[in-house]
């Protein structure tokens, strides 16, 4: 990604291409999210995993959302400077993993306040044992 970044940082006109195609296709999902919207349906048979599991999963669906991807592409490379101490790859690589980390900072205690929130509600298993109905 380092190495793509830095290539698009050389030529302006493929970063502003890259940047158009993007946006399309954001615009794109938008579109097909409202017409045809997801549904989910809870299952009782729905196998337990393991965390670890679950880490792994999520790590690799974020690692290959190709929004996450042209995020990279078109946003970090106006910020490194060619004249900079570091290499364009390194700057690239020292942004993107600034950002993850803000992400980590930001994302982590959402989704542990999620977990909780989750846990105690009407329809969770834990939620009805936390509350017994009353006679």
């Amino acid at each position: 990604m380092a190495g793509v970044a830095a290539l698009l940082a050389e030529n302006p006109a493929v970063l502003s291409t890259l940047t158009a195609v993007g946006a399309a296709y954001l615009v794109w999902l938008g579109v097909m999210t409202v017409c045809k919207p997801a549904t989910v349906e809870a299952s009782a048979d729905a196998p337990v995993r393991s965390a670890r599991a679950q880490l792994l999963t999520g790590a690799g669906i974020s690692g290959l959302n190709p929004k996450a991807l042209l995020l990279f592409l078109a946003l970090l490379p106006q910020f490194t400077d060619r004249s900079g101490d570091l290499s364009l790859p390194r700057q690239i690589g020292v942004l993107g993993l600034t950002h993850i980390f803000n992400c980590a900072v930001v994302y982590m205690p959402v989704a542990l306040l999620a977990r909780v929130v989750l846990r105690t509600g009407p329809g969770s298993p834990v939620g009805s044992l936390a509350r017994p109905e009353s006679r």
